[in-house]
């Protein structure tokens, strides 16, 4: 069996299994996912040694930083995803709950139920933690989740799905509930299983997200850039200000959710700038617009900078003559991820959130803040924006569906189309 066959044939499993996966009662995918935080925690040590061989590799093969910074995985990394998956063990099941429930007619019930998706493939770059995020998402949905994880991260990534494979297989999932690919050449025969696989979430950058949704059938979620705004309105409060979009850009600058271009109102400018820069100062590489320059020394920026995810400590400026200017670059230029506005007038920030076509619209708050853990979903699969089923972070709420159940007692729609009988609508609690 060549390489290509072995990935449909394991993705074909899944699906078998997936209807499995579907039924299991909520106690089982709990213990399964505690099993797996004991697991984590009893071999921590060599986790951290894995990533040790990847963090080594990265630096000789000298990437990136953003993706040296993103790939690491520490005692720090692996508290956080085991925090985010005892507060998905305790959340309500999202499973076989009623989103409706409808009689049509006397002894005709109508029941909308949420169901998983079925088999969720999921394709992320540098992260490792994010295979944690993901299979555990899955696994609380009652979804199989086919992971492939970036070359760069090969060693912790194997560590770390071998100990929640055998971990979920020995607490009650069905053995096909999660399966790693880990070669390139697994991508493409992956994107091509639109008969197995329900849903890809690509997790990358722009060039690796547009390929994924080039080159499949299969329905994708996620997003393709980061382009992230804080606009400083005429009405801010200049000293909430400064530390939001030092935050928005600096707390965690490889991120998606990250500030890439700051907005300033012309009104305040003269005020707002030098504090920022004064802040900005060896920490960050301001590019500003020909205004922007008139009241701080900067680099030029043009249009491309407006563009531009850097995933690094640059920020581009510009100044705007008004609220209605700034949502208009933002809309045009953005990402649709996330945008803040920093002002003291509640009407301003109304129409910021309204005008602003973003996953996510914020006032007075850091745009890092965008993350499905920081939301109390327990984690995320990704952030999605894009406006069908799930925007923003995707939790446990973006990774089910529904199904509808018609209980009947011998009930046909001759009798309606005739008139012998007529629907009598009545929502049932």
């Amino acid at each position: 069996m060549d390489h290509k066959e072995s990935v449909i044939q394991a993705t074909a499993n899944a699906k078998a299994d997936s209807f499995k996966m579907a039924a299991l009662p909520r106690q089982t995918r709990d213990n399964a996912l505690r099993a797996i935080i004991k697991a984590l925690r009893e071999n921590k040590e060599a986790i951290f040694k894995a990533n040790l061989q990847d963090l080594g590799k990265a630096a000789a093969d000298n990437l990136p930083a953003p993706i040296q910074n993103r790939l690491k995985f520490d005692e720090h990394k692996l508290k956080d995803c085991v925090s985010g998956m005892e507060d998905l063990a305790a959340m309500e099941d999202p499973l076989f709950q009623e989103l409706l429930k409808r009689q049509l007619d006397e002894g005709l019930t109508l029941i909308k139920t949420t169901c998983p998706i079925g088999v969720i493939g999921v394709i992320f770059e540098s992260r490792p933690d994010a295979l944690l995020q993901i299979s555990s998402l899955c696994i609380k949905s009652g979804n199989c989740a086919i992971l492939k994880g970036g070359s760069e991260a090969s060693s912790t990534n194997r560590v770390l799905f071998d100990l929640v494979y055998k971990a979920g297989v020995e607490a009650g999932l069905p053995e096909n509930f999660a399966l790693l690919i880990e070669d390139r050449a697994g991508i493409d025969a992956l994107l091509g299983c639109h008969e197995s696989v329900d849903l890809i979430i690509p997790r990358g950058s722009n060039q690796f997200v547009q390929y994924i949704m080039a080159n499949s059938k299969i329905p994708v979620m996620g997003h393709a850039d980061g382009v992230c705004h804080v606009y400083v309105d005429e009405a801010a409060d200049l000293d909430k200000a400064v530390p939001i979009v030092m935050d928005s850009k600096t707390q965690y600058v490889a991120a998606c959710n990250a500030a890439e271009t700051l907005l300033v109102h012309r009104r305040i400018a003269k005020d707002f700038l030098p504090k920022l820069a004064q802040a900005a100062e060896s920490r960050i590489e301001l590019r500003g617009d020909e205004d922007t320059r008139g009241l701080i020394a900067c680099k030029p920026a043009d249009v491309s900078d407006f563009e531009t995810e850097y995933l690094d400590y640059i920020l581009s400026v510009k100044i705007v003559d008004s609220l209605d200017e700034a949502a208009s670059h933002i809309n045009h230029y953005g990402s649709h991820h996330t945008d803040c506005i920093v002002t003291e007038d509640p009407g301003a920030a109304s129409r910021f959130m309204s005008n602003v076509d973003s996953a996510g619209v914020y006032q007075n708050c850091s745009t890092r803040f965008a993350d499905g853990f920081r939301y109390g979903f327990g984690a995320e699969v990704g952030i999605s924006t894009g406006k069908l089923h799930a925007r923003g972070p995707v939790g446990l709420d973006g990774l089910v569906t529904y199904k509808y159940k018609l209980f009947g007692n011998g009930h046909i729609v001759s009798d309606y189309a005739n008139g012998t009988r007529s629907f009598h609508f009545k929502d049932l609690k």
